[in-house]
């Protein structure tokens, strides 16, 4: 991988995992891909951390659908209506995921997801 496109995917891992939306699954997946950078693992833990990645970045309407349930009323308290406006208004500016501090950190690396796979 390219230095630069790996110092960039290193500062948004980074970002990632000091997300407060990041779940645990993404954090272990991110540390796990970092300490393997120069390894002979490093191809592997790429790809592990890239369908991590892919499976815990929130689609838009995902999101909308998850604030305006029960469940995300419990997840969200009073801000659940709040967070389904907000998602409702990024979606119509053309938003295809949360725009969350975590989310926004994985869709920046999954943009890069061709390259970091060569």
């Amino acid at each position: 991988m390219d230095k630069q496109v790996l110092d960039y995917i290193v500062e948004k891992t980074q970002e990632l995992m000091s997300a407060s939306s990041c779940s645990e699954e993404a954090r272990t997946a991110a540390q796990s891909w970092l300490d393997s950078i120069g390894t002979e693992k490093e191809a592997e833990e790429t790809k592990s951390y890239i369908s991590e990645l892919e499976a815990d970045i929130m689609p838009i309407d995902n999101l909308i659908g998850f604030a305006e349930s029960d469940a995300g009323a419990q997840v969200f308290g009073d801000a659940a209506k709040n967070v389904a406006a907000h998602a409702k208004e990024i979606k119509a500016a053309g938003a295809k995921y949360c725009d969350c501090p975590a989310c926004t950190a994985v869709a920046a690396i999954l943009e890069k997801k061709d390259i970091i796979l060569k």
